[in-house]
């Protein structure tokens, strides 16, 4: 994702940073009482509440009854605070014990990394920028793992890895963006009502699954029975 539109200005309103720069960066002994921590879950409520558009580092500071300049000692901009309100919540993914059965284990972790997108419903826009903190790393490292376990490596684990986060991620996308918008039973009357040019999609009820959560543990299901089968 771009994450130009979503920059604000650092230390006295000139712009500055990137996205993911945070984590390359150690983090300033603290001088007053306001620490990370709190900064970051002040920003998910936030971000919970009126998403990424409406996130101000203004907000931000009156929401934690600070001065900006107060705020700017511990992060630079808002891509500083997204990066760590992204990494935040991965916290909420429990990393699953591990069993026997390599598929199960990865479908575990990706069902209720999915769930808790979801949760937070503007974090699946932000995913695709540099994904560099403890939380993050953790659960990709899990994954990461996991899949080698089917005995691949090199570009075949790295495209293993990378598809199973990419099918996660594109159905939490769809599912939050679509949420509140056009109902799904209007878009499938338009696909049926159109069935001679789609009649894959009409006779298939393209859009028109009733549970989003077992259609999603189909795809994993299906994604990792063809890794298995390809081993």
């Amino acid at each position: 994702m771009d994450a130009k539109g979503l920059r604000a200005g650092g230390r006295g309103g000139q712009s500055g940073g990137v996205a993911g720069e945070v984590w390359l960066r150690e983090e300033r002994p603290r001088r007053d009482t306001l620490t990370r921590d709190r900064i970051t879950a002040a920003a998910v409520e936030l971000l919970d509440e009126y998403g990424t558009a409406h996130l101000t580092m203004r907000k931000l500071a009156e929401r934690l009854e600070v001065a900006a300049p107060t705020l700017y000692w511990h992060v630079r901009t808002k891509d500083d605070v997204l990066d760590l309100a992204v990494d935040a919540i991965f916290a909420e993914v429990a990393i699953p014990a591990r069993t026997g059965d390599w598929t199960a284990d990865a479908r575990t972790l990706v069902l209720r990394w999915r769930a808790t997108m979801l949760r937070h419903p503007w974090s699946p826009t932000l995913i695709g920028r540099p994904m560099l903190g403890p939380n993050v790393l953790a659960r990709t490292e899990f994954l990461q793992s996991t899949l080698a376990r089917s005995g691949r490596t090199g570009a075949a684990l790295a495209a293993a890895t990378h598809g199973l986060a990419n099918l996660t991620v594109g159905a939490a996308l769809t599912e939050s963006t679509w949420h509140g918008q056009l109902p799904r039973t209007s878009a499938y009357e338009l696909i049926r009502a159109n069935a001679d040019r789609y009649p894959t999609l009409a006779a298939n009820h393209h859009l028109d699954a009733p549970d989003q959560d077992a259609l999603f543990d189909q795809a994993v299901r299906t994604f990792l029975a063809g890794l298995d089968q390809d081993v």
